[in-house]
């Protein structure tokens, strides 16, 4: 696989035709409303195009920033972090983004690629984290693997307080660690929050918790420094039950519960927006898309509308 500089070089003349097109409309129809808190875009969701042309078209949709990925497969390859970290993190601020957000595949401050990572977006002003998944070792208690999710949390913890960095653990639907969402505020037991927290997501919740998820959301609510959000509905194929992913506001996310639950624990944090559903191959980190161009901004510009509304609430 090319580097990430010829990922850039082969693809910004395609990207400027097409912001070339776009910009005009959406400075022409959209005026983002100004809310309290910052909402980036995961920019999985804008890999088929290069640094700059994610940067322009996110500030042209109305993002406050970008959250960047910086994990295999992702928009900066960890082992090119030195070389295209400082490309992509030029390109975000010189759109007028913030770019002190990414989200990695780090689960142990003793790796050298984890290092390597951190330190250099410690250099470029990002300040804050997400982190990858931590597995259930299957020969041990559920109570022991937390404590192993503990002794390895606290490691972190202590990394990012060296290099003035926050990481946040994501809850997310299945057998992972965070699929229940209680078990993240027991193996993060006597971390600060501002050095490793937890990345909720409604969604992931949802799905694990059904009714129940305003109980897990209570009991971790002292340790969220941030959120992930989107949208689901169960959906049966061929007799068998899957979560179908919707925009925002679609679904069967109880949003008002859920915002009315971060004003009454005065959660704070801001918003990384995540479009899980089909749309050309975005969804998924494409690098090429199947659809229109336009019908991702489209897509994107309705989310983050609705999710804007929801925000000023805050």
């Amino acid at each position: 696989m090319n580097s990430r500089r010829t990922f850039i070089t082969t693809t910004s003349l395609a990207s400027a035709a097409f912001l070339t097109g776009i910009n005009g409309a959406l400075a022409a129809g959209f005026s983002p409303a100004q809310t309290k808190r910052n909402i980036y875009i995961f920019s999985k969701h804008l890999q088929w195009l290069d640094y700059n042309g994610m940067a322009k078209t996110a500030r042209e949709v109305g993002f406050d920033g970008i959250d960047l990925t910086v994990r295999p497969k992702g928009h900066v390859l960890p082992e090119r972090v030195r070389d295209d970290l400082p490309l992509a993190i030029e390109a975000i601020k010189s759109a007028g983004l913030l770019a002190n957000r990414m989200t990695t595949a780090i689960t142990d401050a003793e790796d050298a690629r984890t290092i390597d990572i951190l330190e250099t977006a410690a250099k470029l002003g990002v300040k804050h984290y997400r982190l990858g998944w931590l597995a259930y070792n299957k020969e041990l208690s559920i109570i022991q693997n937390i404590k192993v999710f503990n002794t390895k949390l606290k490691k972190l913890a202590e990394l990012n307080k060296k290099l003035g960095l926050t990481a946040a653990y994501q809850n997310h639907a299945g057998v992972m660690a965070g699929g229940p969402v209680w078990d993240m505020g027991l193996m993060l037991d006597e971390i600060d929050p501002t050095l490793v927290g937890i990345r909720y997501d409604i969604r992931h919740a949802t799905v694990e918790g059904g009714t129940a998820w305003p109980l897990g959301m209570k009991f971790i609510a002292d340790k969220i420094n941030s959120f992930d959000i989107k949208d689901f509905y169960w959906k049966e194929n061929n007799g068998e039950w899957k979560p179908n992913n919707v925009p925002l506001g679609k679904g069967m996310v109880d949003f008002n519960q859920y915002f009315e639950m971060i004003k009454s624990h005065s959660i704070k944090g801001d918003f990384t927006l995540h479009l899980e559903y089909p749309i050309g191959g975005a969804e998924k980190g494409a690098g090429k898309l199947s659809c229109a161009p336009e019908d991702v901004i489209a897509a994107m510009k309705q989310d983050l509308n609705y999710l804007k509304k929801q925000v000023q609430t805050l």
